[in-house]
């Protein structure tokens, strides 16, 4: 697809090899076409892979996009060199005075902590608040979606004995939305989280609505606003080897991590990794785009409110 994305952004190079089609800015720019504008607040510790795995899963539709990746000012990464942070990302003051037709918010590994205690918990709410007259449709994933529920619907999130940790078979609840069209019977998602948010506190919010859950990892997906808001508990964005990577990086340091279940071969963390979410994960990024970005956001990108 014709995704515009900044020039010499290590994701070309890494997607390229993967057979999937990306266009940098130079190029793009010789289309005379009004981009969809997507803005990525990237909360990831390393941003480089977090970059990478959302530009593949946007990858697949015929819409151009703009992506504009945004970071915070009250929160220095460590894991990502300074260089790529100047050279890719803007401040949310630098981008609070734009619309953007569609943004996401990745999650980020402060679970443990009450929200109000995350560092940068006012910039993010500022962002979130602002996201609302600003943007078409967000979608929150992971900690974001249990931030934002938090934020807009006062539903907090329980510390789980065991991380919910593995691939997981969900059911949606209402198959004829569009964010489902093309879907199968079910679908999987991979989770990687140490809290929850419990399923009887959505379902008391009437702004709000469980469209996608499972009888082991729970609500996966919710809706508000008209599908202004969508909130994803998993990561259908992940690679092959994150949930490996993530089981490795805590094997014999953390009591409350088991190997994440329905992931390797045969359960045998020996064997590799088998990807069973990869078609539904391109498939719904796909549908965010077509009917809740591109079908609801006004030609005219200033008009949004």
């Amino acid at each position: 697809m014709p995704l515009r994305i900044p020039d010499k952004l290590p994701a070309i190079e890494a997607l390229k090899h993967e057979n999937i089609f990306v266009m940098d800015e130079s190029r793009a720019h010789a289309q005379d076409i009004r981009p969809l504008r997507i803005v990525i607040l990237n909360l990831m510790p390393l941003k480089i892979t977090t970059e990478t795995d959302l530009i593949r899963v946007l990858s697949n539709t015929p819409l151009q996009m703009e992506i504009t990746f945004m970071k915070l000012k009250s929160h220095t990464p460590k894991n990502t060199p300074i260089e790529h942070m100047m050279m890719f990302y803007k401040d949310f003051d630098e981008l609070a005075g734009m619309k953007f037709d569609g943004m996401i918010v990745t999650g980020a590994p402060v679970e443990h902590l009450a929200f109000e205690d995350v560092t940068y918990w006012p910039e993010l709410t500022q962002i979130f608040t602002w996201a609302r007259s600003h943007v078409t449709s967000t979608m929150y994933i992971c900690w974001a979606a249990q931030a934002g529920l938090y934020f807009h619907y006062g539903i907090d999130k329980h510390l789980l004995e065991k991380k919910m940790f593995g691939v997981f078979r969900q059911y949606m609840t209402d198959p004829l939305l569009p964010i489902f069209r093309g879907f199968d019977d079910y679908f999987y998602m991979p989770h990687s989280r140490h809290t929850e948010v419990r399923k009887e506190d959505i379902a008391a919010c009437k702004e709000l609505k469980i469209i996608a859950e499972s009888p082991v990892s729970g609500v996966s997906m919710a809706m508000a606003r008209g599908g202004r808001e969508l909130y994803i508990m998993g990561h259908l964005e992940y690679a092959r080897d994150t949930l490996d990577k993530e089981y490795r990086r805590d094997l014999g340091k953390r009591d409350d991590v088991d190997m994440p279940l329905n992931y390797y071969a045969n359960d045998d963390p020996d064997n590799k990794p088998i990807v069973r979410w990869r078609a539904h994960a391109n498939l719904l990024f796909n549908n965010w785009v077509n009917y809740y970005v591109y079908q609801e956001t006004p030609y005219d990108i200033d008009s949004i409110r």
